[in-house]
């Protein structure tokens, strides 16, 4: 019987310095993988090392013509994306264009799954207070679109919104003048979007950008039957980064550069925007 006790306590004694080994080696490799991560997270000590150790630059991005949409082959060309792929290359790293909800961008960019929103975004104060931004790139208004015969019944159109149904995307410039002005929005995905609104009659007008309003509407276009009845205020064109980012130096120094070189104004001819509204 001792012969089974000792027996029987040992074999104890082996288990229980197996389940301490196992635990001390399971402490060592959490301590080992948070160190790890510690040590990549203070490798990029700055946005700008963030962005060239994954090698790519994330933009978030809507459809909004012509600063950023899709070709036939599903890639994203406009303004800002060619000026962003610009960029990337300034930077030396790969670009990547993430279609984003744009009352999310705060959110996104925060979370990093994206390093900075470049499409058309008008420098708020909001916008401004929330981001790091870069210098502006371009001047814009927020305008009124309708169809034609809609605006011939009426003299000054404006003067009878409060008798519309407007559609503006959610969380842009346009959606803020409207809501100011406490007119009837309907808040949809982008500006795309709030002129298929008026086309499809589900909505008397819409705000969007003039760039926009430039290259989608009127003779040529595909709203052929569209026209401009107002405008709603005059703003700016920003790039956002994360707030204190080291990349707003960047840009602003790139976008230096591009107006100095022309290469800015080459782009712009390309995708029919009037050069004389880019800023300085």
């Amino acid at each position: 019987m001792k012969k089974l006790f000792a027996a029987l306590m040992a074999m104890t004694m082996t288990l229980s310095l197996a389940a301490c080994s196992s635990s001390t080696t399971e402490a060592t490799t959490t301590t080992e993988s948070t160190a790890a991560e510690t040590t990549t997270e203070a490798a990029a000590a700055t946005d700008m090392e963030y962005v060239v150790d994954n090698g790519v630059l994330v933009v978030g991005i809507t459809n909004f013509e012509p600063m950023d949409y899709p070709d036939a082959n599903g890639e994203w060309i406009g303004f800002d994306a060619d000026m962003a792929r610009g960029f990337a290359d300034y930077l030396g790293v790969d670009i990547e264009f993430v279609e984003i909800e744009w009352s999310n961008k705060i959110l996104e960019l925060n979370a990093k799954t994206i390093d900075c929103v470049w499409n058309g975004m008008t420098l708020t104060e909001e916008v401004m207070s929330a981001m790091g931004t870069s210098n502006a790139y371009c001047n814009n208004a927020q305008v009124v679109v309708m169809k034609a015969d809609t605006a011939a019944k009426y003299d000054e159109p404006m003067a009878e919104a409060d008798f519309f149904a407007f559609a503006a995307e959610d969380g842009s410039a346009g959606d803020a003048e409207l809501s100011a002005l406490g007119y009837n929005v309907t808040l949809v995905q982008d500006q795309a979007t709030a002129l298929m609104e008026v086309a499809a009659g589900t909505a008397d007008a819409c705000a969007i950008d003039l760039l926009m309003a430039g290259a989608m509407i009127g003779e040529g276009t595909s709203y052929a039957d569209m026209v401009m009845v107002g405008t709603l205020n005059s703003e700016e064109y920003g790039v956002g980064f994360r707030t204190d980012s080291d990349l707003v130096d960047a840009i602003n120094a790139f976008f230096s550069e591009a107006y100095a070189d022309g290469s800015m104004m080459e782009i712009a001819e390309t995708y029919g925007v009037d050069a004389s509204i880019l800023a300085q």
